[in-house]
C-alpha cells in the first residue's frame, strides 16, 4: 500500500510512501513483473512505474491471483503478520517496507527463522510526512532479493551527512 495507517490510542495517521524510500530497494530489484500487493491510492506502484518497472497491483493480496515475479509493498502494518505468512506460502521474493520492531514477535520470528529474512538498512528514518521529524525506523523486509542478510545503506540520494 503506499500509504500507512497508524493507529494509536488517540489519533489516526496515514503516511505515504516517500519516492526515496523505494530509491534504496530499486537497485536490488530484478528487471520483472512487481506485484504491488496493498495499492492503496496507488502512489508506490506510481513510483516504481516511473523507474521503469512493470508493476500489477491489488488492495486483496491474499484473494490475487495475477501473474507476478516479486511483491513488493508497503502493507498496512496491523496487517503485517497476514502479507508475511502469505508471502512466504506463495513462494516468491518479496520486499515489504516495515517498522524495525517488526523484527519482534514470536510469530514473525518463527517465520524468519523458518524461512529467513533479509533487511536492507537505511541510515536514516524513513520521513514519510514531509516534515522532516520521523518519529520510527522502517527498513525493507526482503526475502531472495539481497546479495546478504543485512545491508546497510550508507546514504540517500541528495542526502549529506
Amino acid at each position: 500500500m503506499s500509504k500507512i495507517r497508524l493507529m494509536g490510542r488517540n489519533h489516526s495517521d496515514e503516511l505515504y510512501t516517500p519516492k526515496e524510500a523505494f530509491e534504496v530497494l530499486a537497485p536490488y530489484l530484478p528487471k520483472a513483473v512487481i506485484l504491488e500487493g496493498a495499492l492503496g491510492t496507488g502512489r508506490l506502484k506510481a513510483i516504481m512505474e516511473q523507474a521503469g518497472f512493470e508493476v500489477r497491483g491489488t488492495d486483496n493480496y491474499q484473494a490475487y491471483e495475477g501473474e507476478y515475479d516479486v511483491m513488493v509493498t508497503n502493507p498496512p502494518f496491523s496487517k503485517k503478520d497476514m502479507f508475511l505468512a502469505e508471502a512466504y506460502k506463495r513462494g516468491k521474493p518479496f520486499a515489504m517496507l516495515l517498522p524495525i520492531t517488526a523484527l519482534e514477535g514470536i510469530k514473525r520470528q518463527k517465520l524468519y527463522q523458518k524461512y529467513g529474512i533479509q533487511i536492507l538498512l537505511p541510515k536514516r528514518r524513513t520521513d514519510f510526512n514531509g516534515k522532516k521529524s520521523p518519529w520510527f525506523y522502517v527498513a525493507w523486509f526482503c526475502w531472495k532479493l539481497l546479495p546478504q542478510q543485512m545491508i546497510f545503506i550508507q546514504e540517500l540520494k541528495g542526502q549529506g551527512e
